[in-house]
């Protein structure tokens, strides 16, 4: 296959072999979907991760002698420099408790009656998942409110999608395609940030 994404959309158009009619409306809808939720939400992440770190300065600079006693003076780093550095990653994951890309997951529609909590929920009604209310439930969190990296260092929970605790990307096969460059964009910019800070 030779070009990239618009090069595809603009084939399966002139192709017409999608269920919908892909319309150059569609085409700018998705293109733009695309670098709003990839860039918006990776920037606004880096600026609420250091903002944390600047009204915490303890945690700052614990950030930065970990990232200088791993790296050094390195010019260049890559995602492997960040690995072993598991106050940074507990920084990571805080931000993405506390400061979530979006405070509300991907909406959802419901397929089959269902009863939530005594709730009645009628076939295809729209569900929204409010993360930012889950990711500050005291019954979840201990001083929900309080950006502490601490509590990831000895914790086994991620954002993957497996812990529902901590989902800001959302879980299962409906979880966000693009979590993983997300994640690499904002750990490498944060990193970048918080040590020339």
């Amino acid at each position: 296959m030779e070009g990239d994404i618009i090069d595809l959309l603009l084939r399966l158009q002139k192709e017409k072999s999608t269920p919908i009619d892909l319309t150059l409306e569609n085409i700018k809808a998705i293109i733009m979907n695309m670098l709003v939720g990839g860039t918006d939400t990776s920037a606004a992440t880096v600026v609420w991760a250091m903002t944390a770190l600047i009204a915490k300065p303890n945690a700052m600079k614990k950030v930065q002698a970990e990232i200088r006693e791993s790296v050094g003076k390195k010019f260049i780093v890559n995602e492997d420099d960040i690995q072993d550095l598991p106050y940074f990653k507990a920084v990571i994951k805080e931000t993405f408790r506390l400061y979530p890309p979006g405070p509300l997951l991907v909406p959802r529609e419901t397929m089959q009656n269902s009863i939530l909590e005594g709730y009645e929920i009628q076939p295809k009604t729209i569900v929204h998942v409010n993360f930012l209310a889950i990711a500050r439930d005291p019954e979840i969190w201990e001083n929900p409110e309080e950006f502490i990296p601490e509590r990831f260092l000895n914790s086994d929970i991620d954002f993957k999608g497996q812990n529902f605790e901590l989902i800001p990307f959302g879980a299962g096969r409906r979880g966000c395609p693009a979590m993983a460059l997300g994640v690499t964009t904002v750990e490498l910019c944060t990193f970048q940030s918080s040590l020339r800070f």
